[in-house]
């Protein structure tokens, strides 16, 4: 029997893309929209052609099927009928075609791997593809090795990722009433924000992010334990301990059994996302179109976002679940805002905007408080290292471009002992379109080594700020570094033309590609 993916559905047109780079769009044709898709693909018509059967695919099969009306992808080992899809996808039917009978695999994650393309094609699955039978081992007898210690290096030559780190390991103890995981990382800078956890029930799961690479824990916990549990991190030998408290004060024999994936090093851009549901605890007004919206994490997670990363937030919506990214911000600018009844590791803060007219924003928007939003493990590319010695820190933000520089000023302006100055620079079209710019404006008061300026395009007479666009005169007028050859880095982040163009204005001013950090929103 065919394991068929579970449904969820992607963002083609997400209001903040994730990579840098990524793919261009395309104009669709009227009744090409995403809602038509979705309509399309509940209608009952055979999207297949296979009149609802699901079959295994060869090689030599998958690659006849190479031409627009005649057109299968394979994706992770799954085959797709993507010709139906052709006028609906925002890249264009050329960037499929690229795919055409063949494993589309890299090229998809190249582009959009987060993309939950198992709910968007399920209508178009034709199967699987036809695999050599895989000799069965028999892993009782090693059971225990597996769950008191490190794999059998029989078993970890397949899970290790190519000149990754150094294989970590893991071990297990108790006491009367608690149980120990230790991860031994082999690394030094683990921190907090490297380990991400989640339990539910029986199954245990624990993702240790090393460099490029996911360590994962995954086992079918042998007794049950209590939802609460804490974790700690010795930063200078890499060793991560995750202490349960068991429901029973019993002695365990053994700590459970291997699930999914257990034990095992994987390269980043190989894993799926993890999701896990988060309960809406506050929604207030930011600006006429913004709220700042309070999730809290389950007492069974651990997950800290780290700065400059995004996670995905997954809604139900018409039957479908539609997936968006967004960075998560501190709770405010200013410490006398934040309510100490919230601890920072429980609670994850978005500043999102709603748009009236889209499909996922409405409906977050409608939410009531207690309702729950699936939110997957954090990614992106921005590594904090980048802040070491760092004398200037320019900012420049367009609109909700400024969410990930909340965190980024909240951590320069306390963390960074070499910094000498930071300016942001926030672009926007009304006045009524600055977030929390009382906020942004009393912190620059207090930290004297941060200037603040608002440049609006669409001004009201009385304003009498800066007004226009990014442009080669405005940078330049703001963007002085302190000394000639003060280490600086700019951060940059709003919609993809804005920040195509700030980047290439940029390097036009001797900025450098390792000074530069682009986020696209």
């Amino acid at each position: 029997m065919l394991n068929v993916p579970s449904q969820s559905f992607p963002a083609p047109r997400s209001q903040q893309r994730v990579a840098s780079g990524g793919r261009s769009k395309v104009p669709l044709k009227q009744g090409r929209s995403l809602m038509d898709w979705i309509r399309l693909t509940k209608s009952g018509k055979d999207l297949t052609g296979l009149k609802g059967r699901l079959i295994e695919v060869t090689e030599e099969e998958l690659k006849k099927h190479n031409k627009k009306d005649d057109c299968w992808i394979c994706i992770r080992g799954f085959v797709y009928n993507v010709s139906p899809y052709m006028e609906y996808h925002p890249g264009g039917e050329d960037e499929l075609m690229r795919a055409a009978g063949s494993d589309g695999t890299e090229l998809f994650d190249q582009v959009h791997r987060w993309v939950n393309y198992e709910s968007m094609l399920k209508e178009c699955l034709v199967g699987r593809m036809a695999i050599k039978p895989a000799v069965l081992k028999d892993y009782r007898e090693e059971e225990k090795k597996v769950l008191n210690g490190m794999l059998p290096k029989s078993q970890v030559t397949d899970t290790r990722a190519k000149e990754g780190p150094s294989y970590p390991s893991y071990d297990w103890f108790q006491t009367n009433s608690l149980v120990t995981i230790a991860i031994y990382t082999k690394q030094k800078g683990i921190n907090l924000d490297s380990i991400i956890v989640d339990h539910q029930d029986d199954s245990f799961r624990a993702e240790t992010i090393i460099k490029d690479c996911l360590y994962l824990i995954h086992i079918g916990l042998s007794h049950e334990v209590q939802e609460d549990f804490s974790v700690r991190v010795v930063e200078s030998v890499g060793k991560i301990e995750i202490v349960l408290k068991k429901k029973e004060n019993t002695s365990w024999d053994f700590l459970g059994h291997p699930l999914e994936n257990h034990n095992s090093l994987i390269p980043r851009k190989d894993t799926g996302l993890y999701y896990r549901k988060c309960q809406l605890i506050s929604k207030e007004n930011v600006t006429h179109d913004t709220r700042l919206f309070c999730l809290m994490l389950p007492p069974s997670t651990h997950l800290q976002v780290p700065i400059g990363q995004h996670v995905y937030l997954k809604l139900p919506i018409a039957g479908t679940e539609i997936v968006k990214p967004y960075t998560p911000v501190s709770g405010s600018l200013l410490s006398e805002f934040k309510e100490p009844v919230l601890p920072n590791n429980k609670y994850i803060y978005f500043l999102i905007k709603i748009y009236h007219t889209g499909l996922f924003t409405p409906e977050l928007d409608r939410l009531q408080i207690g309702d729950f939003v699936s939110v997957s493990s954090p990614e992106g590319n921005f590594k904090i290292s980048k802040f070491q010695e760092l004398e200037d820190l320019f900012l420049l933000a367009a609109g909700t471009g400024f969410t990930p520089m909340v965190k980024i000023l909240n951590y320069a302006l306390t963390d960074i002992p070499s910094l000498r100055k930071v300016k942001l620079i926030f672009f926007n079209k009304t006045e009524d379109d600055i977030i929390w710019r009382s906020q942004l404006e009393k912190l620059a008061f207090k930290d004297k080594r941060l200037d603040v300026e608002f440049v609006l395009s669409a001004p009201i007479s009385e304003w009498n700020g800066k007004q226009g666009h990014i442009s080669p005169a405005l940078l330049s007028e703001f963007l002085k570094r302190n000394l000639d050859k003060s280490k600086v880095l700019v951060c940059i982040c709003g919609p993809v033309p804005f920040t195509e163009q700030g980047v290439r204005l940029l390097q036009d001013l001797n900025f450098s590609k390792n000074e530069i950090h682009s986020f696209t929103a």
